[in-house]
């Protein structure tokens, strides 16, 4: 690489391994702001290169503590005695690949709200563009007050029978503005689905909302300034309680819930006639509960055969809804560590290419065993500083384990719409999800870029200055930023005397493909027109997107113009307690990308939607055109 100067490390390692704490030296040789490229070695695998960028040097021979070592890796955080990080080793032993982070890395963070009243335990995006915000009812007042005079009067409520604020909101962000929605029962820890006319389905809750189920439609862009689109409740809808569940809509449209607190068993909504009006044991559930429990909201993914792959604990089945059986068990995952609330890492069905005959699944982060009791008496175990990645469809399908460039418990893991990165954003490096129950936010996301080679896929983000911890969440939007919101690790709305006070702001972190830098290579859709109504399409039909990138110049140089071109489709995820469920990016068949005549920069794709429902459940979807690996602003679409 031009300007990459080679490094030799082999002798501070040797210090750091064999000292197992000691101390060691800076190299004086090494220049601040310059690329390096750090040779290293471990004693069963051959030498691995980083490419790292030293930020700032230090004096002469200024000390560098090894933090820590973890038995069957070994994980060397190098830092500054008397200065800020500097970078993150990360040694492949035991086969873990090694992963590195520029520090100080891509991406903006921008401030969007300073509060919107109401702290974003749950988020879910609507097609009209507004994201559907709510928390829990049952803490008292919080900082929005419902319209008019209006009151929720309550006697079945635990803490205020009469409660004349809000706790949803809807965020509308063309205008970055917000206004008041009403629930009436407790929404705490719930799941939810967007059914396929676009209505947001929320199932479960607490106290009197266990059994309920409410739904949000897409209030009309422009209209119902009466304040009368809202939420509408039914009581008792559900078979079980539902508390800390997890949803995942089906190929027929109707969402699977699934598990809650003391909950083995699963269920469907709506309910038809006959058969299904009760909830199915689910013994695997059973089988992943342990004393901190650790199988709740389970990680689903529908799978390209139809079946759904359900992650608890560290194990994994794929379940026949239909008949009711499993007809797979997955190896456990290595380690034995817990994935899942409280020791709450992530997961993502990774983006499915045309026509697909295989599909992966990633679980990342996470706590070890005894996480969640320690911190009874504020002992904060490191997070779990690895992923899982495995190819659900293969024969003999098999864990491979890969290094996150730190650890990670409670963060959120959102498909980008280029369909080549997944980010990791929120969180706490230590501790688990709970009251209280981490000490160290996890300021920096990090993209995860599948398709590149083991040790090259990790690359840390710039970072946030506000901490994202217990009952925060994460949506993409489809202009391609990630909207960020909540954080209240605390029973009530708390926002003094505390480290980490109740956070009712949103902020929006644009990944490095939304820099100015790369708008040369920025597709712009034309037709459809990204601000016009939904495109109506059916499975398995052409689609023409119309788009526009700009066309090189002597001034703009070779970066700019056309490049290979893609067509992802997402699905917006309902996230809350760090999973996204519903999350899905499917890559298009791009069938032909042509030039128009006398235009320049101005082409025309015809894609090919999925074959099927269960590729692409129906619903809306966002529709990007992706230039390399640049994406336009989306096109929301309707399959049915």
């Amino acid at each position: 690489m031009e300007g990459m100067r080679r490094l030799s490390f082999g002798v501070l390692v040797e210090c750091c391994e064999r000292d197992r704490g000691g101390m060691c030296y800076w190299p004086a040789h090494i220049k601040a702001g310059h690329r390096y490229q750090l040779i290293y070695t471990c004693t069963s695998f051959a030498a691995h290169e980083l490419n790292i960028r030293i930020q700032s040097k230090p004096p002469n021979n200024q000390d560098l503590q090894l933090s820590s070592i973890v038995t069957g890796r070994v994980t060397m955080k190098l830092s500054l005695l008397t200065h800020d990080l500097v970078f993150l080793l990360v040694l492949a032993c035991a086969g873990i690949a090694p992963a590195t982070a520029a520090i100080g890395g891509g991406g903006r963070w921008d401030l969007l709200q300073r509060s919107i009243g109401v702290s974003a335990m749950h988020m879910q995006l609507l097609h009209n563009d507004r994201v559907i915000i709510f928390d829990r009812t049952d803490f008292g007042h919080s900082n929005l007050s419902l319209p008019d005079g209006r009151c929720r009067r309550n006697p079945r409520e635990r803490v205020l029978r009469v409660d004349c604020t809000a706790h949803s909101a809807e965020y509308d962000v063309a205008s970055n503005t917000f206004r008041p929605l009403s629930v009436f029962t407790d929404t705490w820890c719930s799941s939810g689905t967007v059914a396929p006319d676009g209505t947001l389905i929320q199932t479960g809750g607490w106290n009197d909302g266990y059994r309920n189920v409410r739904t949000m439609r897409a209030c009309d862009n422009g209209g119902d300034d009466d304040g009368s689109c809202d939420w509408n409740e039914t009581q008792d809808a559900l078979a079980e309680n539902r508390w800390y569940a997890t949803n995942q809509i089906l190929p027929d449209g109707r969402a699977f819930i699934v598990g809650g607190r003391r909950q083995f068993n699963y269920e469907f909504f709506p309910k038809a006639e006959g058969s299904d009006s009760s909830a199915v044991a689910l013994p695997f559930l059973v089988q992943t509960r342990d004393p901190e429990e650790n199988n709740l909201y389970p990680f689903v993914h529908l799978n390209i055969d139809g079946n759904l792959f359900i992650f608890a604990k560290n194990r994994a089945v794929l379940l026949d809804y239909k008949k009711n059986k499993i007809v797979r068990t997955y190896p456990e995952l290595t380690g034995g560590d817990p994935r899942n609330y409280p020791s709450s890492g992530s997961s993502v069905l990774l983006p499915l290419k045309p026509s697909p005959t295989e599909a992966e699944v990633l679980v990342c982060g996470g706590a070890p065993v005894g996480s969640y009791n320690s911190t009874k008496d504020k002992t904060f175990f490191p997070a779990l500083a690895t992923c899982g990645r495995i190819k659900i469809t293969d024969a003999s399908p098999s864990w491979i384990i890969e290094a996150m460039p730190s650890p990670r418990v409670m963060g959120d893991m959102i498909l980008l719409p280029n369909g080549a990165e997944v980010a990791i954003i929120n969180g706490a490096t230590d501790g688990t999800a709970g009251w209280e129950s981490a000490n160290t936010p996890a300021y920096a996301p990090v993209v995860y870029r599948p398709d590149h080679s083991p040790g090259d896929r990790f690359e840390e983000q710039s970072a946030t200055d506000i901490p994202r911890l217990y009952h925060s969440s994460a949506v993409l939007l489809r202009d391609g930023r990630v909207l960020v919101g909540g954080s209240n690790p605390h029973i009530y709305y708390n926002f003094s005397n505390v480290q980490y006070p109740t956070e009712l702001s949103l902020e929006a972190f644009s990944p490095e493909y939304l820099d100015s830098s790369n708008d040369v290579l920025r597709p712009t859709t034309t037709s459809p027109s990204p601000a016009g109504a939904p495109v109506s399409v059916a499975y398995g039909e052409s689609m023409t997107l119309q788009f526009e990138v700009p066309a090189p110049t002597r001034r703009r140089g070779r970066g700019a113009g056309i490049g290979l071109v893609s067509v992802t489709m997402v699905a917006p995820s309902f996230t809350t307690h760090s999973f996204g469920m519903n999350q899905r990016v499917l890559l298009l068949d791009v069938v032909r990308t042509t030039a128009a005549l006398h235009r320049a920069g101005a082409y025309e794709a015809s894609v090919v939607m999925p074959a099927t429902a269960v590729l692409a459940p129906p619903g809306y979807y966002m529709v990007f055109v992706v230039n390399g690996h640049i994406p336009s602003e989306g096109v929301w679409v309707h399959i049915q």
